[in-house]
């Protein structure tokens, strides 16, 4: 096992009726910006709830944040920010709202460009404080300090992290999901299930503990998911994929392992060029990259067909090759595609892709960091 540091400073406030306790989770007195995407938390109730929470505060609104939030969008956000004073933000949403709000947070303190943060890496020094209240389980940034952002002018879409950007608190209702549309809920079961994948699939680490409860977490989604997705209304199905999908990615299974990261990275891309949901390109790359990969993953492979998908039988080529179809198998039963095709993106983007990657110098990608534009390009050949 590799050393490793660990920290997780966010308090979880899980289950019914928890948006309540809004009222005594955000400071006192602090001027409050209460972030949100499209208007689908005042259809459901979930705003009501968490206005109702905050009677008594001062509360500003920003709306329109986007699936995969644009850089231009939240630099309008950041502006509020500044403009009223703001002290806390509050993330009420999905992934993209919670990503998109650490941005705020970090570039409304930002001495420089805020795109910098991404582009640049450059270091984020301070940052507003912020909480979130959850509303589609898929990204674990509810409990973690990543973010993605992309830029709508450049056709971008850059990850950033900081520990400055650790939500203070996070209420997870799964009653709030009910009404998720399918895909979304798909999608975030992907999601979810890839995290669990990029950290767990790579190369022993004599980490059996880290291994066990990465399994835990691909076992029960691949209980859960569907059962979440016949009956939408089912609280202890979304209740579990909830809780699988922050635990999937708030740093616990990844503690001492070996992690991969290129199918997030070559998905990125394919988001920012043609438009793909998040979940949508894992989907369609992470079957790629394991069957381009199976080799240099061979142990970790095997272990995932015995442990995960119960194959025990047959040649270890042949368990490796099970268990990989059953992987892409799962995707699909949860009602999300895994081939380019599937959503119309024509065979050229493989090699768009690969140049877009070699141009910012992202040529030592994986946990071998030996995959370059050569090696994503045939990965990308098993996705068409």
């Amino acid at each position: 096992m590799e050393n490793f540091e660990f920290f997780n400073p966010v308090k979880i406030l899980f289950g019914k009726g928890q948006i309540a306790k809004l009222r005594g989770a955000v400071p006192a007195g602090a001027r409050l910006l209460v972030t949100y995407g499209s208007g689908s938390i005042k259809r459901n109730g979930v705003y009501d709830q968490v206005m109702a929470a905050l009677e008594g505060h001062t509360v500003s609104e920003f709306s329109g944040i986007e699936p995969n939030p644009a850089y231009e969008t939240l630099m309008k956000a950041v502006a509020v920010v500044k403009r009223e004073r703001i002290e806390f933000l509050l993330a009420v949403g999905g992934g993209s709202v919670l990503d998109g709000t650490k941005f705020i947070a970090a570039a409304a303190r930002f001495e420089g460009e805020p795109w910098d943060i991404l582009a640049k890496h450059a270091p984020v020094n301070a940052a507003v404080p912020l909480g979130a209240v959850l509303t589609l389980p898929a990204t674990g940034s509810e409990m973690n300090f990543f973010a993605v952002i992309s830029r709508a002018g450049t056709q971008e879409k850059f990850p950033f992290s900081s520990p400055l950007v650790y939500p203070k608190f996070s209420i997870i209702d799964p009653q709030v999901t009910f009404t998720l549309p399918a895909r979304q809920v798909g999608n975030g079961i992907v999601d979810a299930f890839a995290h669990v994948l990029e950290q767990y699939l790579t190369y022993p680490a004599n980490a059996p503990l880290q291994d066990r409860f990465a399994e835990s977490i691909l076992l029960t989604l691949i209980e859960e998911g569907p059962k979440t997705l016949a009956n939408p209304a089912d609280y202890n199905s979304r209740a579990n994929l909830c809780w699988c999908a922050t635990m999937a990615l708030n740093g616990l299974i990844g503690l001492g392992v070996p992690q991969d990261w290129t199918t997030h990275m070559v998905g990125h891309e394919l988001t920012a060029l043609r438009g793909l949901d998040h979940g949508q390109t894992l989907a369609v790359v992470f079957p790629a990259v394991l069957i381009e990969r199976k080799q240099a993953k061979r142990a970790k492979l095997l272990q995932y067909a015995e442990r995960v998908w119960g194959i025990h039988a047959g040649a270890e080529d042949e368990k490796i090759h099970q268990a990989i179809q059953n992987t892409r198998t799962f995707f699909e039963s949860v009602g999300v595609k895994t081939r380019l095709k599937d959503y119309g993106v024509a065979p050229n983007v493989v090699e768009s892709v690969s140049k877009r990657l070699a141009a910012r110098g992202w040529t030592t990608l994986g946990e071998r960091q030996d995959i370059g534009p050569k090696e994503v390009e045939a990965i990308l050949s098993h996705s068409l």
